[in-house]
């Protein structure tokens, strides 16, 4: 059975509060785009060791036995003594970039597994299962556009619909740490909520929806800012980076140019949503 896991975008991002637990509360809208990996599972008897995972694509770092497909794998092998697999990821979402890429991975797991091997599970189990491995995991498994609060784990369903926009992703070769992004925060919430925002027009997003980590990545690595603003430059109606980075996307009302030519020696994605 293969499938392909898509991406997402955030929709702004406010960091609002410090948590006891040293982590922080935020407010951000996620949005899937068709920008996928590709995930194939396939039974093996004769597999000892009870999965085998074979990477392929973007050159992932790290144990294999560390991948959220595998600790997926592993976390429902407990409860339901699933068969020995062999597992297939090709990455083509790009990692470190702020698109939810392996989250996405884990959470088209369950969910091939549940239908493959028949595990009656719903789709608020999976949810459960999925968010145990992640903030994000979680809503890659109804996979629409939401509301996201807590520690990007709270989900409230919202009518967004994109669907007459082109969009255009940049990942330039620059690693920001999730870690050193949150430390130069300081959180506040925003006088209007991005609840509010997004059902304006896209055209007065600019102006009002804000990803709080972009002042200080962009002050680290201006190369990423020149991105949001060579966007803009060419007709965007709203650009921002995703997450914490270092992914840059653009939305626009036209079809639009060839990213890569806009972007030579950079990984670009474009497509309509």
């Amino acid at each position: 059975m293969i499938t392909f896991p898509n991406a997402k975008i955030n929709l702004g991002l406010n960091i609002v509060g410090k948590r006891p637990d040293g982590y922080h509360n935020l407010e951000t809208v996620f949005y899937p785009i068709a920008w996928e990996d590709a995930l194939e599972i396939v039974e093996n008897e004769r597999n000892e060791n009870g999965y085998s995972l074979h990477l392929s694509g973007i050159p992932v770092d790290g144990n294999c036995h560390d991948n959220l497909v595998a600790k997926a794998y592993r976390m429902l092998q407990k409860t339901y003594a699933l068969p020995p697999i062999d597992i297939f990821l090709h990455k083509h979402i790009p990692t470190g970039a702020g698109l939810g890429g392996g989250s996405s991975d884990a959470a088209f797991m369950i969910k091939m597994l549940n239908r493959l091997f028949r595990l009656q599970m719903t789709e608020a189990q999976m949810e459960e299962t999925a968010s145990a491995l992640g903030a994000d995991c979680a809503f890659f498994i109804r996979n629409k556009p939401v509301f996201a609060e807590g520690t990007g784990n709270v989900f409230e369903e919202i009518a967004l619909d994109l669907s007459g926009y082109h969009i255009i992703v940049v990942k330039p070769d620059i690693f920001v740490s999730t870690k050193e992004a949150f430390s130069r925060v300081t959180p506040q919430r925003p006088a209007l909520s991005l609840k509010d925002i997004v059902n304006r027009p896209v055209g007065e997003w600019k102006e009002q929806m804000k990803n709080d980590f972009e002042d200080s990545v962009f002050a680290l690595y201006p190369a990423i800012r020149a991105i949001k603003e060579t966007l803009y430059a060419n007709g965007a109606a709203y650009a921002s980076m995703s997450g914490s980075g270092a992914a840059v996307y653009g939305l626009f009302p036209n079809p639009v140019a060839d990213g890569q030519a806009l972007f030579p020696g950079l990984s670009v994605w474009q497509g309509k949503l």
